[in-house]
């Protein structure tokens, strides 16, 4: 939920006029009623259950009854597209690479700075269309990222 924002900046002004709050409470507000719900998903909780959670936090009972409400009418709903969300990740398509050997500009210095860049064509199962990533490597990154990648291969073959 932190990576997406549930609300337009025309809402959020809205929304800091109807609670005559500043932006940054603002985004405490929701950033902790965020917070509150992937624990309740995390969890899955019953409404009964969230309630009582809030209330042993001395959350006002109204408020936390608030929660609860909101959490028996939509909850499971909520539940089932955080299940699908796991489920679809972004999937590795096409692997692409190329190699840049940038001079130095001084005659004097002969250093030279090679970098390897990675084309990754990701996709989601939501949609089918390819997206891109360029990543950049000096030769140290490159060799840490491919020690990890090791690490990660050692890991996934234990399990096998």
């Amino acid at each position: 939920l932190q990576a997406e924002s549930t609300f337009n900046e025309e809402e959020e002004e809205k929304l800091q006029i109807a609670f005559s709050l500043e932006k940054q409470d603002l985004h405490l507000v929701l950033e902790t009623i965020s917070f509150i719900l992937e624990q309740a998903v995390y969890h899955n909780l019953k409404p009964a259950s969230l309630q009582q959670q809030l209330q042993s936090i001395h959350l006002d009972q109204d408020k936390a009854e608030a929660f609860a409400s909101a959490w028996a009418a939509a909850g499971q709903d909520t539940i089932e597209k955080f299940r699908q969300r796991v489920l679809t990740p972004q999937k590795l398509e096409t692997i692409g690479w190329q190699l840049n050997l940038q001079m130095a500009e001084s005659v004097q210095a002969k250093l030279k700075s090679p970098q390897a860049v990675l084309e990754l064509g990701v996709s989601n199962e939501d949609s089918k269309n390819l997206k891109k990533v360029f990543v950049e490597f000096s030769h140290q990154e490159l060799f840490e990222f491919y020690n990890k990648l090791e690490t990660i291969q050692a890991q996934l073959d234990s399990l096998t």
